[in-house]
């Protein structure tokens, strides 16, 4: 079977990838930061999981998620989707605290390369692939995102770059739209976002991308829909 690690898996998108994957025969090593809220996550999921609690700032948690993915014949498939919003209300750029800032980047730009660093060893071998999920923060200027937005931005280009020096990789950097989940509340605070489509509803086009496999590149995982049965 095919093995993935999926980071921030304990609920939202990342969970609903998680699923979608096992639904599809994948044997699957998952992490989250709260070890209650990702153990009920994983009883969930339709197959046995590997499931991690930990940080992905940390660098013996990273090591331990591809050794357990070693354990089950190594890693084909990396999902980068662990991620920080930063404050809620986001700040404007003159008014974000750089501590803050910081640890942004550190969760949302830094580990994600950590762990490909980590993992690249074996998706050579496997020809395998990346997947480090963005957003449309990452290309449109919006007020107030300054700090999440720059942050997906550094993904993308560190991504663009990967996939250049990577050939027998693939890397796809994945924008999977505006979705319910507790991110994008914290992004809205007070406002009601129930008009999102749940993480669940993109799962057959990531399905799609990983399965099909394109060349590396941004995707927008709205244009693979049409022809997704749903």
């Amino acid at each position: 079977m095919p093995v993935a690690i999926i980071t921030g898996a304990s609920r939202g998108l990342g969970l609903a990838l998680a699923t979608g994957l096992a639904e599809a025969g994948w044997d699957l090593v998952i992490d989250g930061r709260d070890a209650a809220t990702l153990a009920q996550a994983a009883a969930g999921v339709p197959r046995d999981v590997t499931a991690l609690p930990g940080d992905v700032t940390d660098p013996a948690h990273r090591m331990a998620l591809v050794a357990a993915a070693d354990r089950l014949g190594g890693a084909d498939l990396l999902v980068n989707n662990a991620g920080i919003l930063g404050p809620s209300p986001q700040p404007r750029l003159a008014d974000y605290p750089l501590e803050v800032l910081r640890d942004v980047y550190e969760v949302n730009v830094v580990a994600p390369l950590a762990l490909a660093q980590l993992a690249l060893p074996g998706l050579r071998t496997r020809g395998g692939a990346i997947v480090n999920v963005t957003s449309d923060a990452a290309v449109e200027a919006y007020e107030g995102w300054g700090g999440y937005g720059s942050a997906k931005a550094a993904v993308e280009q560190a991504s663009r770059i990967l996939a250049a020096e990577e050939p027998a990789v693939r890397v796809w950097w994945v924008d999977p739209g505006d979705l319910r989940t507790r991110m994008h509340q914290e992004a809205f605070p007070g406002e009601d976002i129930s008009d999102r489509p749940e993480p669940v509803t993109v799962v057959p086009a990531f399905r799609r991308l990983v399965e099909r496999r394109p060349p590396s590149g941004r995707i927008r995982l709205a244009d693979l829909m049409a022809g997704v049965p749903a």
